[in-house]
C-alpha cells in the first residue's frame, strides 16, 4: 500500500561514482571516443539507481549500443542536411560575394545573411535535439517497474522554441519567463508515467520574481560601469563590471532553481498526484563555487606545478633540450589531469546538486499511484543521437 506522501531520497556516493567515471573515461580515451556512449549509459544507471522514492529506486534501461547507432543515424542526417546548406551557401557565394569596393548596401546586407545561414540552419536541430533527448531519457526510465514516456512532438517544439526565443531577444530578455513556462508546459503536458498523464499548471508571470537577481546584476553592471567610465574612475568601473558579472551569474542560477521549484510544484499527475520542490539556491551556489570551482582550481594548479617540475627537470638533465620522454610524460599528465578534473566536477558539483534537488522534492496524494498501470514501450529512432552529435541536451 503506497503512503499518502512520498519524499524522494538520493543515496549516491562520491567515491564509487568517481572511480566509475575514471574507468569509463579511460575506456573512452583508448577507444578514441567510441566508448563514450557506453560510459554515459553506465553513469546514468548509477545516478538513476541512487534515486529512491518509497524505498523503490529508479531504473535506467538505455543501452550504449542504441545510443551509438542513434548517433550514426544522426551524423548521416546532419551530413546530408548541412551539405544542402553548403550548396545554398555556395550558390550565394557565386552571386553575392563580390568585391567590397564594388558592392552595394543591398549586396553587403545579403553577404551578412549568407554568413548567418549555417548557424540559423542548425538552430532548429538544436531545439529538436533537446526534445528528443528528454523523450529518450523518459522512455528509458522506470520506477516500480512502470515506464515513463513522452509523446512525439520534437519538430513542433523546435519551431515553438525558435518563436519564443525570438520574442525573448526582441524584448531584451523581459519575456524569458514566458519562454521558460510555455516550453516546459509543452513537454510536461506530453509526458506520462504508465497510463497516467502529467499536466503543467501555473502562470508564466509567476516566474518573474526569479529574475530579480538577474536585474540587480545588470543594474550594477551597466549603471556602475557607466558612472565609473563617465567620471573616469577606472577602479569603480572595473569593480562594477566584476561585481555585476558575478551577480548576473548568480542571478541565472537563482532563476533556474526558482523556475524548477515553481514548475515542479505546479505539475499534477493523473489529476490527483501533486508535487513540491524546495531546492535552495544558496546550497547550489555554494556547492558550485566552493565545493566545485575552488577545489578544481586547486587541483589544476597542483597538476600544473607537477607537470612543470617534470618538464624543468627533464630539460635540465638534457642540457636545455626537450626530450621525447618529457613530452610523453607531460602529455600523459595533462590527459590524467583532464580525466581527474572531469570526475571531480561530476562528484563535487553535479552529484551533490542532483542529490539536493532530489531530496527536496516530495509527492502528495500518492496512494493514487496504485491505480496506475504499465504503458507501451516508446521507440526512439535516433536514441538521443542528435543530442550527442550536436553536444546538447544529452547530459545526465
Amino acid at each position: 500500500m503506497t503512503p499518502d506522501t512520498i519524499h524522494a531520497k538520493y543515496f549516491g556516493k562520491g567515491w564509487p561514482l568517481f572511480t566509475l567515471y575514471l574507468k569509463t573515461a579511460f575506456l573512452t580515451l583508448i577507444t578514441l571516443g567510441i566508448y563514450r556512449f557506453w560510459a554515459k549509459t553506465r553513469i546514468r544507471k548509477y545516478v538513476w539507481s541512487s534515486v529512491s522514492a518509497d524505498n523503490d529506486s529508479f531504473e535506467y534501461t538505455g543501452t550504449g549500443l542504441e545510443k551509438f547507432l542513434g548517433f550514426l543515424i544522426a551524423i548521416v542526417v546532419l551530413a546530408i542536411y548541412l551539405g544542402v546548406v553548403q550548396m545554398v551557401l555556395f550558390y550565394l557565394g557565386l552571386n553575392l560575394f563580390v568585391d567590397p569596393d564594388e558592392a552595394t548596401p543591398a549586396q553587403i546586407a545579403l553577404q551578412g545573411l549568407g554568413f548567418s545561414i549555417t548557424f540559423l540552419a542548425v538552430v532548429p536541430l538544436l531545439m529538436f535535439a533537446q526534445y528528443r533527448a528528454r523523450r529518450y531519457k523518459m522512455a528509458r526510465t522506470r520506477w516500480r517497474s512502470i515506464r515513463f514516456g513522452m509523446e512525439k512532438g520534437a519538430w513542433a517544439y523546435a519551431f515553438r522554441a525558435i518563436g519564443y526565443y525570438i520574442l525573448v531577444a526582441l524584448s531584451l530578455g523581459i519575456l524569458q519567463p514566458l519562454a521558460t513556462f510555455k516550453l516546459e508546459k509543452y513537454m510536461a503536458d506530453r509526458s506520462w508515467f504508465g497510463d497516467a498523464k502529467f499536466v503543467q499548471h501555473g502562470r508564466w508571470q509567476s516566474l518573474y520574481p526569479g529574475l530579480k537577481h538577474v536585474l540587480y546584476g545588470l543594474l550594477v553592471l551597466i549603471v556602475g560601469a557607466g558612472v565609473g567610465a563617465a567620471l573616469e574612475l577606472m577602479l569603480l568601473a572595473g569593480a562594477s563590471l566584476a561585481v555585476g558579472y558575478i551577480w548576473l551569474m548568480i542571478g541565472f542560477v537563482y532563476y533556474r532553481i526558482y523556475a524548477f521549484n515553481y514548475l515542479t510544484s505546479n505539475k499534477v499527475l493523473d489529476g490527483v498526484v501533486t508535487f513540491e520542490a524546495q531546492s535552495r539556491t544558496g546550497f547550489v551556489i555554494i556547492q558550485i563555487v566552493i565545493g566545485g570551482v575552488l577545489s578544481m582550481v586547486v587541483l589544476g594548479v597542483f597538476g600544473a606545478l607537477i607537470a612543470g617540475s617534470v618538464f624543468f627537470m627533464q630539460s635540465e638533465m638534457s642540457g636545455g633540450e626537450i626530450p621525447v620522454f618529457a613530452i610523453a610524460v607531460m602529455t600523459a599528465l595533462y590527459v590524467a589531469l583532464l580525466l581527474v578534473l572531469g570526475g571531480l566536477a561530476l562528484v563535487v558539483i553535479n552529484q551533490p546538486i542532483i542529490g539536493h534537488m532530489v531530496s527536496n522534492t516530495s509527492a502528495f496524494h500518492t496512494e493514487h499511484l496504485d491505480n496506475i498501470r504499465q504503458r507501451v514501450a516508446d521507440t526512439s529512432a535516433d536514441a538521443e543521437g542528435f543530442a550527442d552529435a550536436l553536444d546538447i541536451g544529452g547530459a545526465i
